[in-house]
């Protein structure tokens, strides 16, 4: 199966802790220096073996012939009552970007809005996502978004099923109405190595993600949404705005097996790739389509998470009910939320 064609627009309780306060966000020092050092060269997952994945590492069948669900189905009223037993305080997070109507090197597809009446006795507005799957949107994926070689998630064959007369017939985000509730599990990369955001171009290891596990004493597991954060926006913070298609961190395609074998249900970050990469490495989705169309991973993109990094920081807990509720738009591939997380 062939690797869809990049887009990069439209795709795109410790003891002993020091605390520092870099661009807003609590940073721990020296307590994780043992992990902040410089990466080493890694080696690259060469094509031929991200494609013997594609086949060996394939949730297509597991629920069924007629599944448009995938990992969803581990999310069980059981899962849910567990989620809920999480929160203790009351408190919420929102882990959306605030909508922007600014085109911008980040957002070069901007929401439109407008009023379109305002008097005395009341007003209104219109708004409008040009570009759902845009990077300057926080945004679900659902599965009739990506595709390998002509097939999406589960083996159903694009070229009937997804048209530009009649959208997505299969796999749309309507599959997701009735939403969202799960267990989130936040891995905050950063906080991890004693910095307020990675460099452009790091790409995140299974050692990084279970050196944070050892560090937290929370993992994530079947049916679970696991939250990446690499500090994007806290990035932007200090450096500007840039161009997330050239530069970004995120997880190195070496982890897909991981994340297969974890049984993850949701996977949430900030940008779905890393970039610069090295010469000969795999293209920028190339974990991010393997997630959605052979595992059954939805993809909850361009999310916000130094809100969340903040909080959890404060209450010493890495753990917590996570809500998503997509808009019910029939036969779409995608939808804007605002997904909230309750400490």
């Amino acid at each position: 199966m062939a690797l869809g064609r990049r887009n990069a627009h439209q795709e795109y309780r410790h003891s002993r802790r020091a605390t520092v306060v870099a661009f807003g966000l609590p940073v721990l020092l020296p307590l994780f220096a043992d992990v902040a050092s410089a990466q080493q060269a890694l080696p690259l997952v060469p094509q031929a073996q991200y494609e013997r994945w594609q086949t060996e590492l394939s949730n297509w069948g597991r629920w069924g012939p007629n599944d448009e669900l995938g990992a969803l189905n581990l999310i069980t009223p059981a899962k849910r009552l567990a989620a809920a037993a999480l929160v203790r305080r009351g408190r919420t997070v929102s882990l959306a970007r605030t909508a922007d109507p600014v085109q911008s090197v980040d957002n070069p597809c901007p929401i439109q809005w407008e009023m379109v009446t305002a008097s005395q006795s009341g007003a209104t507005d219109r708004v409008a996502y040009p570009c759902i799957h845009g990077p300057g949107t926080t945004h679900l994926d659902g599965f009739a978004h990506r595709f390998f070689g002509g097939r999406m998630w589960n083996g159903y064959p694009v070229a009937d099923l997804v048209t530009r007369e009649e959208g997505a017939k299969r796999n749309a985000v309507l599959t997701m109405k009735d939403g969202i509730v799960t267990r989130g599990v936040l891995y905050d990369i950063p906080r991890l190595k004693g910095v307020p955001y990675l460099d452009a171009g790091t790409s995140i290891t299974v050692a990084d993600l279970e050196a944070w596990e050892a560090r937290t004493g929370v993992r994530a597991g079947p049916g679970d949404a696991m939250l990446l954060r690499w500090g994007r926006w806290a990035r932007r913070e200090a450096v500007g705005m840039f161009d997330t298609g050239l530069e970004a961190a995120g997880f190195d395609n070496s982890v897909i097996p991981w994340l297969k074998a974890r049984d993850v249900a949701i996977i949430g970050w900030e940008t779905p790739g890393y970039t610069p990469r090295p010469e000969g490495d795999l293209p920028t989705l190339a974990l991010h389509d393997f997630a959605l169309t052979i595992l059954g991973i939805h993809l909850l993109d361009r999310a916000d998470l130094d809100a969340l990094a903040q909080v959890a920081a404060e209450e010493g807990r890495w753990e917590f009910m996570l809500m998503i509720a997509p808009l019910p738009i029939p036969n779409g591939t995608g939808s804007p939320v605002n997904p909230l997380a309750v400490f």
